[in-house]
């Protein structure tokens, strides 16, 4: 007898199911909605850049461009998504601010600095599941993907810690989220990107012998590309993870194994 093969859609049960994104223009949150979209699943980018022209006229893309750091814009255009659409099946908390040059040690850096990592890292999410979360609760379903950092386990002598600290709070803020919606079938889980090839990482181009040297120390020996986050968020947005909640998914290759 010959199998029917199924598609991942089919696998997954992803298919037309309704997700919006934070921070889905670039680097990680790109790759996340390109890997949505050819599995058929209608995605709407909340992000302060302008998506790429070739997603531009994407029948599963809504584009909305507006500042995560400003409680109005985002609670505005939430209203918007209240009216257009029944259901929001998944969400994927994707913004994410690093500042190299800004995010400097505790002693020296500017208030104003620390404030705006904190509204886009973390209370842009808070503001965004305050109207997610009850559509969820409404129709008895939904996942969350929240894109933390291996920077949120430890401290670190690089000064990060805005950085850092954001993305500690949001690992505890998504263990609380899996436990209060449990019983509304809303699950919530985090992943952990170690180092990964993006925009961001531009001190690699100006310093590529570092990103050589950091390679060697990872135990699978490469840097992460972001379709290894992409892959990972289908994963536990998809019922294939229907009982995996409340968990920090490491995808750093091997490197926080290391002792």
């Amino acid at each position: 007898m010959k199998l029917k093969k199924k598609s991942l859609e089919d696998l997954f049960n992803i298919k037309n199911k309704i997700c919006i994104i934070s921070g889905g223009s670039g680097g990680i949150g790109l790759s996340i909605v390109q890997k949505l979209i050819e599995n058929h699943i209608k995605v709407i980018i909340f992000d302060k850049n302008n998506i790429n022209k070739r997603f531009s006229k994407n029948k599963y893309i809504e584009f909305i461009k507006l500042d995560l750091s400003k409680d109005e814009d985002i609670k505005n255009n939430l209203e918007y998504i209240k009216k257009k659409y029944k259901k929001i099946d998944y969400l994927i908390n994707a913004a994410g601010v690093l500042w190299f040059n800004n995010d400097v040690s505790l002693e020296k850096i500017s208030l104003k600095i620390w404030d705006k990592v904190m509204d886009i890292n973390l209370r842009s999410i808070v503001i965004i599941s305050q109207t997610i979360l009850p559509l969820m609760k409404k129709n008895k379903f939904g996942s969350i993907v929240n894109i933390s950092s291996i920077d949120a386990l430890s401290g670190d002598d690089k000064p990060q810690d805005a950085y850092g600290t954001s993305k500690a709070a949001l690992l505890r803020l998504s263990k609380s989220i899996s436990i209060q919606y449990a019983k509304y079938k809303i699950r919530s889980n985090s992943i952990l990107p170690g180092p990964i090839d993006t925009p961001m990482q531009k001190r690699w181009k100006i310093n590529p012998l570092a990103k050589k040297n950091l390679s060697k120390n990872i135990p699978l020996q490469r840097i992460g590309l972001p379709k290894d986050i992409a892959n990972a968020s289908i994963f536990l947005l998809s019922d294939q993870s229907e009982f995996i909640t409340g968990i920090e998914l490491i995808v750093d290759g091997g490197l926080t194994a290391r002792p």
